[in-house]
């Protein structure tokens, strides 16, 4: 079967990159064409255009960014005709993938969603679309089937968590290893994850390091996204306390304390990893005033809202702040607060449904084409 995927994003890039290698372990003679990055093209194929070149954050950056965006659209649409793929996958990134989805259904294309767009936190209305343009839906969160089925009458299949995947199958990290490689002393980790796009981390970091001279006693690594050039981390390291690993992030999260994590999918992985953190999370005042307007949600971590409950403090715009990060970073340390939340996230662990994503998603699409 020829394969032509679609992942806009660094987590799209691993959740397809983990998708393509059991799609080929189920289809023997599975030929892939993507959209993507450099796990994807590591299992082979065709890489059309890379993630870095379709990443845009906020709204005034996608507005900025019209002619670009519209130029792909045409250019995926005219590539995927050249192609003739058997099926589409469309990995999340849902601002491209509907608008390729709703061509591509007319066409005449089978349409497969890995990763459902987040609807059930803005652009609900997005569901009109989803029911008219997309044939098979694959969801990984467990509360994303009852948003389907029950509220919106549409037949979704519950996959379980990719994540759950991708952390087993890592190789283990040495960590007297790890330290050596980096450069770095014997004081425990505080991990800073502070995005993956450049325009986030440059609104995350400067907060996440205004508060290493209060914590000496710990060392502050930063790491740095596959999507980035690790001389733009350079003018943020001013501090002999703290440091960089490039293109590591699990392995840093396996030997850490705690972590400052930004909002987004960091915040599951470093769950997953029984890391006790704090979540940060800061735009422009007009995105956030116009983001505040159109998102219904009690929570914007993927662990509070699995959970039902708040586990991890989100430190939210104005709270995002030099005393508050330093108060609630102290309170995952040590003490009841850490406790609760590796309480938390074994619970957490227990609701994502188990190992197994990729190959129940790859069985199911590979049986619906047969």
């Amino acid at each position: 079967m020829k394969y032509y995927i679609i992942a806009g994003e660094a987590s799209g890039d691993l959740h397809a990159a983990n998708l393509m290698k059991a799609l080929k372990k189920t289809d023997v003679n599975a030929e892939f064409r993507f959209w993507g990055g450099d796990l994807m093209q590591n299992v082979g194929g065709t890489l059309v255009k890379h993630y870095k070149e379709l990443a845009f954050m906020g709204f005034f950056e996608v507005v900025m960014n019209l002619r670009t965006i519209t130029k792909n659209l045409s250019f995926c649409k005219k590539d995927i005709e050249y192609y003739q793929p058997d099926c589409l996958i469309f990995i999340d990134y849902p601002g491209f993938n509907m608008r390729i989805a709703k061509w591509a259904k007319i066409e005449g294309f089978k349409t497969h969603y890995y990763i459902s767009p987040q609807i059930w936190a803005w652009k609900e209305n997005r569901i009109t679309a989803i029911k008219r343009d997309v044939d098979k839906m694959y969801v990984i969160l467990p509360f994303e089937k009852e948003f389907y089925e029950d509220k919106h009458g549409m037949p979704v299949t519950f996959v379980g968590h990719p994540l759950i995947d991708a952390i087993a199958d890592r190789t283990p990290v040495d960590e007297t290893a790890f330290r050596k490689t980096h450069q770095l002393n014997e004081k425990p980790i505080i991990a800073l994850l502070p995005g993956s796009r450049k325009q986030e981390i440059n609104k995350m970091l400067a907060g996440m390091l205004s508060i290493v001279k209060t914590f000496s006693d710990y060392q502050f690594v930063i790491a740095g996204a596959p999507s980035q050039d690790p001389e733009f981390y350079s003018s943020f390291i001013a501090n002999e306390n703290v440091y960089f690993v490039e293109n590591c992030t699990y392995d840093l999260l396996s030997v850490s304390h705690a972590a400052l994590v930004t909002s987004g999918t960091a915040t599951l992985e470093t769950a997953l990893f029984k890391v006790p953190e704090v979540v940060c999370y800061k735009s422009s005042w007009i995105s956030y005033q116009i983001g505040r307007q159109l998102v219904k949600l009690k929570f914007i971590s993927l662990v509070n809202l699995i959970l039902n409950k708040e586990v991890v403090t989100e430190l939210i715009q104005g709270d995002f702040n030099s005393e508050r990060i330093a108060k609630e970073l102290s309170s995952i340390l040590e003490g009841p607060v850490r406790e609760a939340q590796f309480e938390a996230y074994h619970e957490l662990e227990t609701k994502l449904g188990g190992p197994g994503a990729s190959k129940n998603v790859a069985e199911l699409i590979y049986n619906s084409l047969n």
